[in-house]
């Protein structure tokens, strides 16, 4: 151990601070020079071993407590943010983030959030431009594009919620150790109720008689999943409080929608731990099926989680989400990948998203090529909402989830896509070039569509390819 030198400068200042001392103070308690700390402070002069042992005997500390446990952590997301595509011509070497996110883990912290609102402002703009031009004189919130923004800047992933939540999995692993953790840390009663008393509602906190009142019509998945809700909003509060401060929201709307997906996104994490889960779907080759099986959650449940598995240096493959209905309204958008189609597409007839209707509750696999060239593998599958007693109205979507096609080999999906060819589709027929497509509800823009006169193309819109 004798010669080994390092530099601790943001902890040992750290540590000083924590104890109410002054550098003259601690200079004293070490026998050195007050100089000699602010040196070290600065990481101008190294922590010797010596002075490690020094610092554990004087403050009765364990040298460990100087080690920085979110340094890691911290690296891996930088090594993450510093891949976008804007640093590209500036050459960082490994080593140097290593001494950033160990001995500047402000500025480190600093940089993050100043990558993270941008990709927010980015994705912002995106939409505006798809819009179309607005007004300039007309504010005009979004609170659900405001959400999405939210959560895709953070590619859906909060490592904090995470680990909270793999930890309370330890003892909460059914519904009626959830129910045991109501009454013993919150002295409230879980109960379920019957349609009558929550007059449609699945879950009703009430809180005069200090029960909380979930549908005896959900099934084990989604009364496991309510109850984990509950616990994330009653016990995680602060937390996700904390990670709502620092999105941008024009107004309480967007604030209130990212806070309840952050809810849900505890919920989902307390049932399907992240390192837990990550491995396993790995070692099922991302069948979601198999994987819902395994952790007792519903299929969407399982889909949705996948698009989380973006902690930086323990990623899984990179999915986004879309659920629509018959109707080909999108009512769920989330992308751990960061792909265009993700934040506007799900209108393309040709999508198996909307093919799946015509087969209820059968997984449907489909390679699938934009215009642009990016080839993706999605999987669809039926889901249904409501429902659980005859004359109760339900609604049935359909989910997608879907990668880039280069992640093919790990997917069990493979076997029935080797060799298949991919099904062209668009984003939008607005936006989409693709010529002669029988689907097409309207002609792209800046397209002159080809005169009738003497030939039908048996297309819907021809237009010049010129």
């Amino acid at each position: 151990m004798a010669g080994k030198t390092l530099y601790l400068g943001p902890r040992l200042k750290k540590l000083r601070r924590e104890l109410g001392l002054t550098q003259s103070n601690m200079a004293a308690d070490l026998d050195i020079s007050a100089s000699y700390i602010a040196l070290m402070e600065r990481n101008q002069r190294p922590v010797t071993a010596e002075m490690l042992l020094k610092l554990a005997t004087t403050y009765r500390i364990d040298v460990a407590d100087l080690a920085d446990k979110d340094a890691d952590e911290t690296s891996a997301r930088l090594h993450s943010a510093l891949r976008d595509p804007l640093f590209s011509d500036i050459a960082i070497e490994p080593l140097d983030i290593e001494d950033i996110a160990t001995s500047y883990p402000g500025m480190a912290e600093a940089l993050l959030r100043l990558h993270t609102a941008f990709g927010e402002e980015q994705l912002a703009l995106a939409s505006r431009r798809e819009e179309g031009p607005v007004r300039a004189d007309i504010a005009v919130a979004d609170p659900v594009a405001e959400a999405r923004a939210f959560l895709a800047a953070r590619r859906n992933c909060f490592p904090s919620l995470d680990d909270s939540a793999a930890e309370a999995s330890r003892r909460l692993t059914s519904f009626d150790s959830m129910k045991d953790h109501m009454a013993e840390v919150y002295g409230l009663e879980l109960c379920l109720a019957d349609d009558g008393l929550l007059l449609g509602s699945v879950r009703w906190y009430d809180y005069h008689r200090r029960r909380v009142h979930i549908s005896e019509r959900l099934d084990s998945t989604g009364r496991r999943f309510q109850a984990a809700l509950q616990i994330a909003i009653m016990g995680h509060g602060p937390a996700i409080d904390k990670l709502i401060a620092e999105g941008r929201f024009a107004d309480e709307d967007g604030a209130r929608l990212a806070r309840r997906a952050l809810q849900s996104y505890w919920a989902a994490a307390l049932l399907m731990p992240y390192r837990a889960f990550r491995k396993a779907a790995a070692e099922l080759r991302y069948d979601v099926e198999a994987l819902a099986a395994r952790f007792s959650v519903s299929f969407e449940q399982a889909a949705h989680r996948l698009t989380t598995l973006q902690r930086p240096g323990e990623e899984g493959v990179p999915f986004f989400f879309l659920r629509v209905d018959r109707a080909g309204n999108v009512s769920k958008r989330l992308d751990g990948a960061g792909f265009p189609l993700a934040r506007h597409g799900g209108g393309c007839p040709l999508w198996n998203i909307h093919e799946v209707f015509a087969t209820p509750g059968n997984v449907d696999a489909q390679l699938i090529d934009l215009p642009d060239g990016q080839r993706y593998v999605s999987i669809a599958r039926t889901v249904r909402a409501g429902g659980g007693g005859f004359g109760a109205r339900s609604v049935l979507r359909s989910v997608a989830l879907a990668c880039s096609a280069e992640h093919l080999d790990a997917l069990v999906y493979a076997q029935a896509l080797k060799g298949a060819e991919p099904t062209p589709i668009g984003v939008a027929c607005r936006l989409c070039h693709r010529p002669r497509c029988i689907a097409r509800s309207a002609p792209p823009i800046g397209r002159e569509l080809t005169p009738s006169r003497f030939r039908d193309s048996g297309v819907p819109f021809d237009f010049s390819q010129d």
